[in-house]
């Protein structure tokens, strides 16, 4: 399973556990992106079954434990409750996140489409990873966001600046809860607190608390525009806002944050919507967009199509 590839290796383990403990929920439905995963590279399955098999070698060994009273038969194990031992696989996802280690010392987290998650650091920063996100601590107060959306809350020092690095830009940190979304589109980092330096060796821009920073896909161009501070991180508390954003840009950023495999027609990239939503409605019914930011929305396959309307 990608042996001679110990990063590639870790992040197919890291989706393997986020998978096992989401179709371990019993509301899970998304059966048709869990299989897409699945059949995207053999090595998934393999990791997938072998976490699964780890867990149930655990609840066996827990539940030959003997019970105080031998009178009274032993209820079933609560971890039983879920199929595949899914509440013992998300506590064995917690043990192997905080334990391992990779290359020199890198931290692999990684977030499958649909789930959060709460990293806290050892300085009291936290790092809150959106659903499709890959993120590596790269050092005690380091990080590289490789793909999705993280809200950084950091514990300022003066004398150790907390460093981000997106794709190939620079974030610097001057006391600061900031929000760094890297997609197909480019970047875009909004400050709610304190401010962060972008590129501090060239193009230097500051971002203050209220401002947004936007660089296009290809594009050298920097756009900073003011943004409301409750929008920064929005997406924590199930809120997406988008302003003049493309179809493509709305097909991403809604399948990462619900989970559901959204598309924007051929072309998508042409036409911009504007508005702002609750992403649970969407995960109940991917049809209230058509009100909600006035598209058409229509099943085709194993996806959702967003297209003009």
């Amino acid at each position: 399973m990608h042996e001679d590839d110990p990063i590639k290796a870790e992040r197919i383990r890291e989706s393997a556990l986020a998978w096992a403990v989401r179709t371990g929920d019993p509301a899970f439905a998304d059966w048709e992106q869990f299989t897409a995963w699945l059949e995207a590279d053999p090595s998934h399955a393999a990791a997938y079954d072998g976490i699964v098999l780890a867990v149930d070698d655990a609840a066996d060994a827990l539940a030959a434990v003997p019970v105080a009273n031998d009178d009274e038969p032993a209820p079933a194990p609560w971890w039983r409750k879920w199929p595949g031992g899914a509440v013992a696989a998300a506590l064995a996802a917690v043990l192997f996140f905080n334990l391992w280690s990779g290359p020199d010392g890198v931290r692999l987290i990684e977030t499958a489409p649909g789930e959060t998650r709460l990293v806290e650091l050892d300085d009291g920063s936290t790092i809150t990873l959106a659903g499709g996100t890959t993120v590596e601590l790269t050092g005690p107060r380091a990080a590289r966001l490789e793909q999705g959306q993280a809200l950084f809350t950091v514990v300022h020092d003066d004398s150790a600046p907390f460093v981000v690095m997106a794709g190939e830009d620079r974030l610097v940190d001057l006391g600061t809860v900031f929000d760094v979304k890297l997609g197909r589109g480019g970047i875009a980092l909004g400050v709610s607190e304190g401010a962060v330096v972008f590129n501090p060796q060239g193009p230097n821009v500051q971002v203050d608390a209220g401002e947004l920073l936007v660089r296009r896909a290809g594009s050298d161009e920097v756009e900073v525009t003011q943004v409301d501070l409750l929008q920064v991180g929005e997406w924590t508390q199930g809120r997406l806002t988008f302003d003049m954003a493309s179809l493509e840009e709305v097909a991403e950023d809604l399948s990462r944050s619900t989970g559901i495999a959204f598309s924007a027609v051929p072309g998508g990239a042409a036409y911009t919507v504007s508005g702002s939503l609750l992403t649970a409605p969407v995960k109940a019914d991917p049809r209230v967009l058509e009100d909600l930011l006035d598209v058409e929305v229509r099943q085709a396959g194993g996806l959702w199509e967003i297209a003009e309307r």
